[in-house]
């Protein structure tokens, strides 16, 4: 096999292999082009459905001034543990925590995109709900 060797102290290495490509036992990378699938968690389907308006729900638990709050706005960006939103009249942008959300409305068909189905929002095979 060919090292690299690390010039600050002559240590070799092994090559940077892609991740997810396995190696065969003689050491060579096989080159893995199988398609990778998006799993249908909330902050995926939300990503799906960025720039529409939605409306959500959210519950603070031990909150003295208000335990449920809802919050409507454009959809901004949402990831494993947040979302954003922006009035469309202020342009001022929230950011809610997903460990508070209940549930949200949208008064548009969603994009969803099923387990399994490779694309992303512009994929054909999205179905609108």
């Amino acid at each position: 096999m060919n090292y690299k060797v690390n010039n600050n102290n002559n240590a070799a290495y092994p090559p940077a292999i892609p991740l997810g490509n396995p190696i065969t036992p003689q050491g060579t990378v096989t080159v893995n082009n199988t398609p990778t699938y998006e799993q249908s968690y909330i902050e995926n389907i939300l990503r799906l459905n960025l720039g529409k308006v939605g409306t959500f729900y959210m519950t603070y638990e031990n909150n003295r001034e208000w335990n449920a709050k809802i919050f409507k706005g454009v959809l901004e960006a949402a990831g494993r543990d947040h979302i954003i939103i922006s009035d469309p009249n202020t342009g001022v942008r929230t950011i809610l925590l997903m460990v508070n959300l209940d549930y949200a409305t949208f008064d548009e068909p969603l994009t969803y995109q099923y387990p399994g189905v490779i694309g992303n929002p512009a994929n054909p095979n999205a179905r609108r709900i």
